[in-house]
């Protein structure tokens, strides 16, 4: 069972170190030194394995380079398997045993949005596809746990390290996608994302993430009769009084409705899986149909359910002879900043001191898109922004700053270290 969050973020708000590293601190921190080129290393092995989505050979593939590094640091390693008809690879599941200090869960992913750029380095940068988002993240992870066995620092503690096969598309529905991850959650007390890094900020809320679907119909007749109270305003009217209305009436911080696909007029066919359309008019004839479809982002449960009450309400102030109806859904769950994500930040905020690389301060949470965290944050202490460096994610020359690796890695281990004593 969770601990409440309000003990929680007393506990992690409790300095470990008194200000100055312990002897066992600078064996960790000796460890992540001694690697710094086998570190990079593994990294080019990984990211020369291509691991999109949707190559779950390839996902596997990388999921086994870390189980063989994670069961050499005394972790039992196992694949859990989705539904074949989900066409996802699988998650890779890594438990250090243990029944003494607070339980971590630490998380990550296998999969790349793009794949087949090789590795290759230039001084301080390395580039190639997952690079930085995020098997630079996997590296962070794996590295500092690397150092704490070095140091003798793992002990009888519980680790639980989870790197799902599947975050860049998550396979549907999310609820059997991340079953395992929700499970193994309910067994730890705290989580760590290892999502790209920001120089001086981490991550206490990131925003949840859904669909919204709007259909809306009017009569079919000659142009000519259009605003008439008996062949009313058509459907591209309606539709544009709806989007106006969403744009002007819900505005407020960190919810934001995008519109990303329209289709109108007189024949319409839409297809939501591929998110693509056709549509045929002619100009002497009323439309007869719009499909729109758009995300919708929130910082909070409460949040979408207000704007979905919203969105239904101006749904419903139909113009004449025209009728509409809305789905809103939500996908990626909201991480919702509390008192223990910021509990967390706290120490953390500690350890870079302690580190002497300078505070760590919550990063706004409209700067970060959905996560795999958020999956987990609702009851649980949840801190993410702690891979690597880069940038270019998701697009060609994509890199991760090797330069920063240490010094994350270092943080990682430390941060590991303390929140487990």
């Amino acid at each position: 069972m969770r601990v409440v969050a309000a003990i929680l973020a007393s506990l992690f708000l409790t300095p470990a170190s008194g200000g100055d590293l312990s002897g066992e601190e600078r064996r960790i921190v000796a460890a992540v030194d001694a690697r710094r080129e086998p570190a990079i290393e593994l990294l080019k092995q990984t990211v020369d394995m291509p691991s999109a989505t949707e190559n779950l050979a390839g996902v596997r593939r990388v999921g086994s380079v870390y189980a063989r590094e994670l069961e050499a640091l005394g972790f039992e390693t196992r694949w859990v398997d989705l539904p074949a008809a989900m066409a996802r690879a699988g998650h890779l599941v890594a438990a250090h045993r243990g029944s003494r200090g607070r339980r971590l869960l630490l998380i990550g992913h296998l999969d790349t949005v793009l794949e087949k750029e090789p590795f290759r380095r230039e001084g301080d940068r390395a580039y190639g596809s997952g690079a930085s988002d995020m098997k630079g993240g996997n590296l962070v992870i794996v590295e500092a746990l690397r150092a704490l066995y070095a140091a003798g620092a793992l002990g009888d503690r519980q680790i639980t390290v989870v790197l799902t096969g599947d975050e860049e598309d998550a396979g549907l529905p999310p609820s059997v996608a991340r079953e395992a991850l929700q499970a193994l959650a309910r067994d730890s007390d705290a989580a760590l994302a290892f999502e790209g890094s920001s120089p001086g900020v981490a991550v206490v809320g990131r925003r949840g993430v859904g669909t919204w679907r709007l259909h809306v119909t009017g009569e079919q007749a000659h142009s000519s009769g259009i605003f008439r109270e008996e062949r009313g305003d058509g459907a591209i009217y309606e539709t544009a009084r709806i989007l106006a209305q969403i744009h002007d009436e819900l505005r407020e911080p960190y919810l934001t409705i995008n519109p990303s696909v329209i289709v109108g007029g007189t024949d319409v066919a839409y297809d939501t899986a591929s998110k693509s359309g056709t549509a045929l008019g002619k100009t002497n004839v009323i439309p007869r149909e719009v499909r729109v479809e758009g995300d919708i982002r929130y910082l909070s449960a409460a949040q979408l359910d207000a704007a979905r009450e919203r969105m239904t309400a101006i749904v419903a102030k139909h113009l004449p002879r025209t009728g509409a109806r809305i789905e809103v859904v939500g996908e990626y769950p909201a991480m919702t900043p509390t008192d223990a994500n910021r509990g967390l930040l706290a120490a953390l905020d500690r350890v870079s001191r302690d580190l002497g690389d300078g505070e760590v301060v919550a990063q706004d949470p409209a700067e970060r898109g959905a996560g795999d965290v958020s999956f987990v944050a609702e009851g649980l202490a949840c801190l993410d922004g702690l891979g690597a460096v880069g940038g270019n994610e998701h697009a060609p020359g994509e890199y991760v700053d090797l330069g920063t690796l240490p010094a994350l890695t270092k943080r990682a281990a430390l941060l590991i270290y303390r929140l487990t004593r």
